[in-house]
């Protein structure tokens, strides 16, 4: 029971942590803004306890910091932020892919296909939610194939700095999805590492130029560009 407790915990505090990175990444919330937890916490719809622990958890990850007596207060999110964590997933994410090339199973390439076709199908119905949970079904397949657990979780955890709830509102990359992913199966099929690397670094390095360009149409880094 207590094991359930704590992760029940530990999910709801993760929940508070994607929300708020979700309001600081899309520019909701100003770099020196102070975070009040009771709308925080109606918004997520926790107690206090995990919306402190979230808080605590991005202050970890530089997206917010403690000021003793005062609260939990916004850091700047730069564009080259934003760039930095697209970096460091292209080159993990391709060393996957490059792997996988070598690793790959029949089974496995076949259930990839099945997965671009439940994208490409989501794509076609308008099916957002589906469009990214095909999308990451995609990647973990691959990352799966790979071998690598160890890479893998270094990958999930600068992912997880980009919540899900972001791309839902981000529009233009499923359909650049929907081209890129057959490219990068083939590749795998092919067995050819060095085309796998190259196209999943730079499927991951246009999602940063992507976001970058959709943030600056909503005015997030305006203020920067002008000081």
């Amino acid at each position: 029971m207590a094991r359930d407790r704590d992760s029940k915990r530990q999910q709801l505090s993760e929940e508070v942590a994607d929300h708020v990175r979700e309001l600081i990444i899309s520019g909701k919330v100003a770099p020196g803004e102070f975070l009040r937890m009771e709308p925080i916490a109606e918004a997520v719809g926790v107690s206090n306890t995990p919306v402190r622990e979230g808080l605590l958890a991005l202050s970890g990850e530089g997206f917010v910091e403690l000021v003793p007596r005062r609260g939990f207060v916004v850091t700047p999110f730069t564009e080259q932020d934003l760039r930095d964590l697209f970096w460091v997933q292209a080159q993990l994410g391709g060393e996957l892919a490059a792997r996988a090339a070598e690793n790959i199973t029949q089974g496995q390439l076949d259930a990839l296909e099945t997965i671009v076709k439940q994208h490409d199908e989501a794509v076609e119905s308008g099916d957002r939610e589906g469009m990214v949970e095909y999308g990451h079904a995609f990647h973990r397949q691959i990352n799966l194939a790979a071998g690598s657990q160890r890479l893998a979780l270094l990958l999930r955890s600068v992912v997880k700095h980009l919540p899900d709830r972001f791309y839902l509102s981000i529009e233009g990359r499923a359909t650049a999805a929907r081209e890129e992913h057959p490219l990068i199966l083939e590749a795998l099929r092919r067995r050819s590492s060095r085309l796998a690397r190259s196209l999943m670094e730079q499927h991951i390095l246009d999602s940063a130029d992507h976001l970058v360009a959709t943030l600056r149409e909503r005015g997030m880094w305006q203020d920067a560009e002008t000081s």
